[in-house]
């Protein structure tokens, strides 16, 4: 297919033809939306059997990334890190055409973003830096927040796909990198209000305070949180189903701290954060929700 035969086919009356490239917790849910939208998806994962799935909700599976670009006049990425995902789009080359648009949805990070707006480059793709906000929930029901920079020209191209993943979207302007950064930002508040949660009813359990009793304390008023009481219902009840995984925070407060340090911010609370996913991780808690936090605090277990 020639870009102008692309470009045709991605055209206001036909459904746009979308690659998404990696299907874990946001990657599917997005992928699933895209397809109840009407538009032509095509997915690749690593691991195929997590891709597998979405056939059924009318998703092409693809068995290579090449495979899965091919004929798509918008690539999604969606993978663990800047890493992952440059590997991935420098395997699926061979199917990239100039004057595809590529959504990048993978945080990154400041320092990671460079390679891959280096390999848009040397393909001819319009690359949009367009981290998610939002967990398992928000993004299965199609309610992210989409932080999008790129050039203008692109928006009426991606709208039916923003729309389709997202609740709304913030265009931060022209310049790739300016929605990373706002990414960083708000997944340091995300971080340090888990860690926040998981101390506290930690600290509740080791002074034998009722957590009950510890919510209803600062219930209705300004130090309450939404936010708070997802994640210490989810601490109360034991259930660490990933929502967002306690090696993806690790990874996002480590990209937190290094953007702080060359940016001249120290960031004690995110880099203390990192480690104690780090601690999470080697208790064997990395596939769980990060409101596993809680769960470091002790060397042998919550208390009964």
């Amino acid at each position: 297919m020639t870009a102008a035969e692309r470009q045709a086919s991605d055209g206001p009356t036909a459904a746009p033809a979308v690659a998404v490239l990696g299907t874990g917790i946001m990657g599917a849910a997005m992928a699933r939306n895209l397809c109840r939208a009407g538009l032509r998806v095509t997915v690749w994962n690593r691991t195929r059997a997590r891709a597998d799935p979405l056939a059924a909700d009318g998703a092409r599976v693809a068995e290579t990334p090449a495979e899965a670009v091919t004929g798509a006049g918008i690539v999604l990425t969606m993978l663990h890190d800047a890493v992952a995902t440059e590997e991935t789009m420098r395997a699926a080359a061979p199917g990239l055409a100039a004057g595809s648009v590529w959504l990048q949805c993978t945080t990154a990070g400041i320092d990671g973003l460079g390679p891959l707006l280096d390999l848009a480059g040397t393909h001819g793709l319009t690359f949009v830096d367009a981290p998610v906000l939002g967990t398992r929930q928000p993004a299965e029901a199609g309610q992210l927040v989409v932080l999008a920079a790129g050039p203008e020209e692109t928006r009426g191209r991606l709208a039916p796909v923003l729309d389709a993943v997202g609740a709304r979207t913030l265009w931060l302007g022209e310049e790739p990198g300016a929605a990373t950064r706002l990414k960083l930002v708000c997944n340091s508040w995300v971080l340090a209000a888990t860690h926040g949660t998981a101390e506290a009813l930690a600290l509740a359990a080791g002074l034998g305070v009722e957590p009950a009793d510890f919510l209803d304390a600062i219930g209705g008023g300004p130090l309450d949180l939404g936010y708070l009481r997802v994640k210490a219902a989810a601490i109360r009840e034991g259930d660490y189903t990933p929502s967002f995984a306690v090696t993806t925070a690790e990874k996002d407060a480590r990209l937190i701290v290094a953007a702080g340090e060359a940016a001249g911010v120290r960031l004690d609370v995110a880099a203390a954060g990192a480690e104690r996913f780090r601690r999470a991780v080697e208790q064997g808690h990395g596939d769980k929700d990060m409101a596993a936090s809680y769960l470091a605090s002790f060397d042998g277990g919550p208390p009964a």
